[in-house]
């Protein structure tokens, strides 16, 4: 493979000023990183110390082999919301690595309203199972939950995407054959036991821990009958009367031990085998990437640059080159894993879409997995354009990553907008894992774009109507609210807070990030029968 041969002078103004503009974005990401993972009442804390039980970082650090990393999925999850007093939507979620396996963790936070499960703090729960489920992943759940926040139980408790849910994944993970193992280490109430109840092995730690479908202020008010919380579904009930629990704990370290053998137990995993090579760093720094991307998401910048700072070497073989230019497209290595990368310099074209859905289909057909490095405005537009086909030539694009049946990844490294989301693997075409950066904007449209159509559809109704055509107040009042919603609605923190992606990440670490999601993608077969057409030009 050719190395790709930087032409970034990094002591150019503009690279400098695009640097120091990105350090500032990712240093307010790791402010608000800090403030998810570390604010916590006093009372919170305290009360968790009265009870002798560890803090949720801490349960998983003594879950977690010792100098390994962990991939937190979502970690800024519900920010904003519930009076931006839930953060990370309640839970603690991530793939890590127990007794040399990669398993995905589940853990409640406890000082966080004592577990109680919020809606988005279901919908990040139901993320984490699919993750499993996709990736044959092992879940741990480390229960300490009081049960769904009941305030909000209309958005929490019917629906097809809601609480129920959570159990019926479980009855199909069982199905598949994947573990799942329950620390109980705090209450587990209400449609909360059933996370137990449906788990294979269940380690329960005494005093603390409790299992029941109704706590003691309901079992009072439905039949009188007064019950301690241990009485009605302690370690002792539930290990020594019910069997509902399988292993009795004396405080969480125990449970963890407990857990981590558990886990040593379990059968050897093959992953999936790829045509590996040694890993190699980039030639170039990583962190160059913050003076290489574009301050201003409609100044473009060469996603080449950015593809030589995250892949082996900086090697990358690219194909059809000179064809379909604002999409690039070629073949590396991340860590050692092969990877086929598709990245945006440009609006697509025709052209590019054709080269786009050629690639895919090699990709596929050879089992390389897929990287989307998404910097999109969209398809281009026009009635000569969609006289040479555009519609039909995006479909087959968005035709080849919808069918595609090797694991997908995407980074969101800029703009993703419009149809371009979806042809280059946005959510909805479920990449395994999809990463944000922080300075990315997401939408149908940009605002001020979408601005101008509204007031060029409302000046064509107007002359219609035989009316003049609106004024500069009258365009202002439509085009300043629509372009503070977008601003508002579109960037990465409100995407993150909503979980249409699995988290932002410093872009100087996408390249890590990427290697622990093909990983963990790794413990899934990769199709042997892989469906529909051969290779054919287009």
């Amino acid at each position: 493979m050719g190395i790709i041969e930087t032409k970034i002078d990094t002591q150019s103004d503009e690279y400098k000023k695009n640097y120091e503009a990105m350090t500032a974005i990712v240093d307010d990401l790791k402010s608000e990183m800090k403030i998810a993972r570390d604010k916590r009442s006093e009372k919170a804390k305290g009360r968790l110390a009265a009870q002798n039980k560890l803090s949720v970082r801490k349960r998983i650090e003594l879950l977690l082999d010792k100098n390994t990393p962990f991939l937190e999925i979502a970690p800024l999850a519900a920010k904003g919301m519930y009076d931006s007093k839930v953060h990370g939507a309640g839970n603690v979620v991530g793939i890590g690595m127990v007794c040399g396996r990669e398993v995905m963790i589940h853990a409640n936070d406890p000082t966080i309203k004592g577990g109680t499960v919020y809606p988005m703090g279901v919908k990040k729960s139901l993320r984490c199972q699919a993750i499993a489920m996709e990736n044959r992943l092992p879940i741990i759940y480390l229960i300490d939950s009081g049960g769904a926040f009941l305030p909000l139980q209309s958005e929490v408790f019917p629906d097809i995407d809601d609480g129920g849910r959570i159990f019926y994944n479980q009855a199909l993970i069982s199905k598949m054959g994947i573990p799942q193992i329950t620390a109980v280490m705090g209450l587990c109430t209400a449609g909360g036991a059933y996370i137990p109840a449906m788990s294979d092995e269940v380690v329960h730690v005494k005093k603390t821990g409790a299992i029941f479908l109704g706590g003691p202020p309901l079992v009072k008010a439905a039949t009188g009958e007064v019950v301690s919380a241990d009485e009605l579904g302690g370690a002792d009930l539930h290990c020594r009367e019910s069997g509902v629990s399988d292993y009795y704990a004396e405080d969480d370290p125990h449970a963890i031990e407990i857990v981590r053998d558990i886990v040593r137990n379990l059968p050897v995993n093959e992953k999936s085998q790829l045509s590996l090579k040694k890993p190699d760093a980039p030639l170039y720094d990583p962190k160059e990437i913050y003076g290489i991307v574009s301050r201003e998401l409609k100044i473009p910048y060469d996603t080449r640059e950015v593809i030589a700072r995250i892949v082996d070497g900086s090697e990358f073989l690219e194909f059809k080159e000179l064809f379909g230019s604002t999409l690039v497209c070629g073949w590396s290595h991340i860590h050692g894993y092969p990877v086929g990368i598709l990245g945006n310099n440009g609006i697509l074209f025709s052209d590019s879409a054709l080269k786009a859905t050629q690639f895919i289909q090699i990709c596929d057909k050879r089992k390389i997995p897929l990287v989307f490095l998404q910097n999109i405005n969209g398809y281009i537009i026009g009635k000569a354009y969609e006289s040479r086909g555009i519609t039909k030539d995006g479909h087959k694009m968005v035709n080849a990553v919808a069918t595609a049946t090797v694991p997908k990844f995407t980074v969101m490294a800029g703009a993703s907008f419009g149809a371009g989301n979806y042809g280059m693997c946005g959510r909805a075409y479920s990449p395994r894992f999809l990463w944000n950066w922080p300075n990315s904007e997401i939408g149908v449209m940009g605002g001020e774009q979408a601005a101008d159509v509204l007031c060029t559809v409302k000046n064509e109704q107007l002359a219609r109507e035989g009316k003049p055509n609106m004024t500069d107040e009258e365009i202002g009042m439509i085009k300043v609210p629509v372009m503070e919603a977008a601003r508002k609605e579109g960037n990465a923190y409100y995407s993150t807070a909503n979980l249409w992606d699995d988290g932002i990440i410093d872009p100087a670490d996408t390249r890590d990030v990427l290697g622990l999601s093909i990983s963990a993608a790794l413990n899934a077969p990769i199709r042997d029968d892989v469906a529909g057409f051969g290779i054919f030009r287009m």
